[in-house]
């Protein structure tokens, strides 16, 4: 909103009285600095600007190798030996609110009848197994055991941000990505941005376009989650384009989550003001790396709103629908570079505070 203010004050103010020529053609747009550059808009060179769909970054976090769950400090495990129930301990109490078993201590282990301890953290349920059943071997002929995990208490991960329920989930032997996590967590809110995920591990950071793998089935930016990881959702900063000028309504139009073309922008601020706008002057104002770069639509016939469907803004642009009597290029321009170039010095200060 601040920024449409600025845009609305600087450029409205200098332009809405001016009575001079604002020039269409090539010629007349020779004089302009060199800064900045027209391009005019045709069926040859439309495909340049038009987007289909949004590109996805690939996320770089370390694949890993197949999810094996350790054992930890806190884990509960039953172990069973048949044919011999008075080894077993795996009942349930009789509040039914803790889960008999035997738990992992603070230094990795557990004790079990007859064998003594077991060093168990760090350790595959299978291994864990393999040693009560080879220790037992001493006492029972060919033992035959069992072992479960019944409660996860050791390895966990936290979900924060735009979710409906931010949470601390724990890590099971079925493998938890980053999708499962966050819907486990209810879901993000309709102010979440889940194109800039942050996955915390291990002391880094990692950015993770979660769309990517929903919208172009990108495997690697929907990652199995290890112990310690924090996901986090941020809140979804709203991108914006501007219509200026001659259009029914002056506003800016969100292009956060939908790819905009020109022409729907214009749809959605109500429209060229008809008696005033001169069909000949659309324009859109980009700005790439301090350069600005002006884009010409001639909508005298069809065929210009046809190509601006086709043309896909950007987020900072502005569409600018001059007036008739047109114009004067140089002193519409003088105003309408600062206004533009106001809005990233905005933006930028936004992000960093």
């Amino acid at each position: 909103m601040i920024r449409f203010l600025l845009i609305c004050a600087v450029v409205l103010s200098g332009c809405s009285e001016a009575m001079t020529v604002f020039p269409t053609s090539e010629a007349d747009q020779a004089e302009l600095p060199e800064s900045v550059k027209i391009v005019r808009i045709s069926s040859k060179n439309i495909g340049r600007y038009h987007t289909s769909n949004r590109s996805f970054q690939r996320a770089s976090v370390p694949a890993g190798t197949e999810w094996s769950y350790k054992i930890g400090v806190g884990d509960i495990i039953s172990v069973t030996v048949f044919e011999h129930p008075e080894l077993s301990l795996n009942q349930v109490s009789s509040d039914n609110e803790k889960l008999l078993g035997f738990e992992v201590q603070a230094d990795g282990t557990f004790f079990f009848p007859f064998i003594g301890e077991i060093h168990a953290a760090g350790q595959s349920v299978q291994s864990v197994r393999q040693e009560v059943s080879q220790k037992l071997r001493a006492y029972i002929n060919e033992p035959q055991v069992d072992v479960r995990l019944i409660a996860f208490n050791s390895q966990n991960v936290v979900v924060s941000g735009e979710v409906e329920t931010p949470n601390r989930q724990p890590l099971t032997t079925v493998p938890l990505t980053m999708l499962q996590a966050v819907n486990a967590a209810g879901g993000w809110t309709e102010d979440a941005d889940i194109g800039q995920v942050t996955l915390r591990r291990d002391g880094r950071a990692y950015q993770v376009d979660l769309r990517g793998f929903l919208e172009a089935n990108m495997a690697s930016n929907n990652p199995v989650l290890r112990s310690g990881d924090v996901v986090h959702v941020p809140e979804r900063e709203n991108q914006e384009a501007f219509v200026m000028g001659e259009a029914l309504r002056n506003e800016a139009v969100d292009v956060t989550s939908e790819l905009v073309s020109l022409t729907e922008a214009v749809n959605e601020a109500g429209g060229p003001a008809k008696v005033r706008s001169d069909a000949r002057g659309v324009f859109v104002f980009r700005q790439v790396s301090g350069e600005m770069t002006v884009y010409q639509f001639d909508t005298t016939t069809p065929e210009g709103w046809l190509l601006g469907t086709k043309f896909t803004l950007v987020p900072q642009d502005v569409v600018f629908i001059t007036r008739s009597p047109l114009q004067h290029w140089n002193d519409t321009i003088n105003q309408l570079l600062p206004s533009v170039s106001a809005i990233s010095t905005l933006e930028t200060l936004q992000r960093n505070f």
